[in-house]
């Protein structure tokens, strides 16, 4: 039996979330020039449910999450400095990134 989610642990769930209505709105609300939509969500979308596999283990599934939330982060970076349009949601990427990784360190206990 897992036990219940600590408080940093259900932020960064949220944050997991928030990451994945990011990439869904941002690709169907602002579909990409070079390659069709369903490309972008394809690359963008199974990485963050892989971590579903583990979700019995919220810190596992966090950990996991929180190392694609590294590539969604340089991408939110990328996006920010050369879009226009969608730059608001590059923000908010790059905000649920920091959210998600910052529970992760936060949630670190040291050992004696």
């Amino acid at each position: 039996m897992t036990s219940p989610a600590t408080t940093l642990q259900k932020t960064g769930l949220a944050a997991w979330a928030g990451l994945l209505v990011v990439q869904v709105v941002w690709y169907l609300g602002y579909p990409p020039v070079s390659i069709p939509t369903w490309v972008a969500l394809a690359i963008t979308v199974p990485p963050l449910l892989l971590p579903l596999l583990s979700l019995p283990n919220v810190t596992r599934a966090l950990l996991w999450v929180g190392i694609l939330a590294l590539f969604f982060f340089c991408h939110g970076v990328a996006e920010a400095w050369s879009s226009t349009g969608d730059r608001w949601l590059a923000w908010v990427e790059i905000l649920l990134t920091l959210l998600l990784i910052g529970t992760l360190g936060a949630g670190v206990r040291r050992r004696r």
